[in-house]
């Protein structure tokens, strides 16, 4: 329960920044965070076709 409502106050902190930040920087930001989860995702994949943990 602690977890949810921490998780629930960060999001409502980042939500409030991004909506005075201008829209390019929102962007821009939000481009490299789809990036760096896609990078992620691609080595996950990678590391469980080969049988081995990616860490």
């Amino acid at each position: 329960m602690l977890f949810l409502v921490a998780a629930l106050l960060l999001m409502g902190v980042v939500l409030g920044a991004v909506a005075h930040a201008p829209l390019t920087f929102s962007v821009a930001a939000g481009a490299v965070i789809a990036v760096w989860l896609g990078v992620f995702a691609l080595r996950e994949l990678r590391g469980r076709d080969r049988g081995t943990s990616a860490h």
